[in-house]
């Protein structure tokens, strides 16, 4: 036993034991399945693939997301608006397999408000941990179906059309369930935008 600090880490490995712990036979705080019982809305899954800059699945990922309930409202103390679904927690925590892909099953979030009260377009907050990384990283799901994202000012701050393509999801074909794909792209070609906290 040596004395002295423990040396400090980037974000893995060692996140794994208490943040995903599937593998470690306790008990999960948070899963991937985000809805309840008594939820309204319209059920959603997300499912997507975290890739390094060579394009190749990262496997020891995990993904968080939050957002708001289908009437774009909050579980928390600072939104004091009444929720129908107050069962709705709307954070969920994922790793990701093998190949670096994960999946969410929650319900489609509403319109919240923005900078100056402009409504955002209906959005999942996503914050991405992984190894080698020294913070984790923040980006947004939105939804190609959602006309709303054409005014969203959060969107509005990406100038570049392309980059603001990597910010949304695609409505995949021919799923049983409604169903958005929602790659996450750590550096290279096609890097997702990322935001600062």
């Amino acid at each position: 036993m040596t004395d002295g600090i423990t040396p400090s880490q980037t974000v893995g490995p060692y996140f794994a034991y208490c943040l995903t712990p599937k593998d470690y036979d306790t008990r999960e705080i948070f899963s991937a399945d985000l809805t309840t019982p008594a939820i309204g809305g319209d059920r959603i899954r997300v499912v997507g693939q975290v890739l390094d800059g060579d394009g190749v699945g990262i496997g020891d990922a995990m993904i968080e997301i939050w957002q708001a309930d289908p009437e774009g409202r909050y579980a928390h103390p600072a939104d004091d608006r009444a929720r129908g679904n107050s069962g709705f927690a709307g954070f969920g925590r994922a790793p990701t397999t093998p190949d670096g892909m994960y999946a969410f099953t929650t319900v489609k979030p509403g319109q919240v408000p923005g900078p100056n009260g402009k409504p955002q377009a209906p959005h999942i907050a996503v914050t991405v941990f992984a190894r080698g990384m020294l913070k984790h990283l923040y980006t947004r799901i939105y939804f190609e179906d959602e006309s709303a994202n054409a005014a969203d000012p959060i969107l509005a701050l990406v100038p570049d059309e392309e980059a603001r393509r990597t910010l949304i999801a695609r409505r995949l074909a021919g799923e049983a369930e409604p169903t958005y794909r929602f790659d996450i792209r750590l550096q290279g070609e096609g890097e997702t935008v990322f935001f600062e906290a």
